[in-house]
This record gives C-alpha cells, structure tokens and sequence, in this order.
C-alpha cells in the first residue's frame, strides 16, 4: 500500500478494523463457508484468529485460525493455481471427512498433488483458515506471499498448523491454496459474517 498518500495511517487504520473483525470472532464455534467454489463447514472452536496488519510481515492483510483437526466437512475448488516446490497444480478440488481430505482432484499434476497430500499424516488435514483482507492486491501474481492477501478470496492450507492459533495439527507441509470467495458467503455460528468477498459485520 506505498500507493497510499500515508501508509502509516493506512495500515494503522487496517489494524483497527482487523481487530474489531477478530474481537467479533473470539467466542465463536462453527463456520460455514458456501458460494460456487465451497461448500464446507469447519469449527474453529477455542481457536484464536490472528490479525496481520504490517506489525511483522510486508506484504501484508489477512486473518488466519486453524481449525478444529477433525471438524472439516465438505468440498472446495481452488479455481487459481496452487504451486508449490516450483510446481503448478491447477483447478484442484478437495472433498473433506472429518477433517481429512478423502478426495482430491487437478486438472494439472494431480499427482503431484496426491503425492504432497501423502506426505505424512498430518498433510490431508487443514493446519490454516486465511480470509484475505488486502483489497489493494487486485490480480493473481503467482507469489502466495501476496496472493493469500488478496481481499475478497480465502485461502486452506494442507498441512502444518498454527500454535499461536491453537492448531495442534503437525506435517512437513503446510500449503496454501487460494480460493475466490466473490459469490460467496460465510457464516459463524449461524450469522453473516462475510458476504460477496468482504466481512459484513
């Protein structure tokens, strides 16, 4: 956000409403995530969600928890590419069961994707829940370091968790896979949280 007439005031701004956004979280249980690409509920119960707003990381803009191991339930399709290990996996679609990946499809190096998820036993369970809140990043780069930023996308990552979340979740991986949330929505604990690609409350 060097664009901006003072990024200072900026990013002090953006820490402000991330953390109104996360005092809004803290207490809440089961979230539900629906829209063209996802169909997934997930808890995040006695999970802490974790403001990044430029104090420890440029770029910068997200909210992230990790959920519950075993509560991950449905389906998602990350219609951007996911690369890691310099290689590209595209159109992956992910079925859960109680937390774990049952199912995964790609379009392009499903089997890499198969071999990475088979890496350890932790790899088919999610150690991340992201929401994006950088609405200045307004294109897919390539670079998960900005893309996972982006507003108006969420991102899961298989594998290693989070402690300072409450993630109790352990892998050699831990990847990131952005998903667009522009005609979705999220509920917590049964309220609208976040609707067509920004929070709403």
């Amino acid at each position: 956000m060097l664009n901006e007439d003072d990024p200072v005031v900026f990013w002090r701004k953006e820490g402000e409403s991330q953390r109104r956004i996360v005092d809004w979280l803290k207490g809440r249980s089961q979230v539900e995530m629906k829209g063209a690409s996802v169909d997934i509920r997930l808890s995040v119960k006695e999970r802490a969600f974790i403001p990044c707003d430029g104090q420890l990381n440029f770029p910068d803009g997200e909210i992230f928890t990790g959920p519950v191991e075993d509560s991950v339930n449905g389906w998602v399709r990350f219609r951007y590419p996911a690369i890691e290990h310099g290689q590209e996996v595209t159109d992956i679609q992910l079925w859960f069961e109680k937390g774990k990946v049952v199912r995964e499809t790609a379009t392009k190096n499903q089997e890499f994707l198969t071999a990475q998820l088979n890496t350890d036993a932790g790899a088919r369970y999610l150690g991340e829940f992201g929401i994006g809140t950088n609405y200045g990043i307004t294109r897919f780069t390539k670079n998960m370091l900005f893309d996972e930023k982006m507003g108006g996308t969420i991102h899961l990552a298989a594998g290693a968790g989070l402690p300072e979340t409450g993630s109790k979740n352990e892998s050699g991986i831990h990847w990131d896979m952005l998903c667009d949330m522009s005609d979705a929505e999220i509920h917590m604990d049964g309220g609208l949280f976040y609707k067509d690609g920004k929070p709403v409350i």
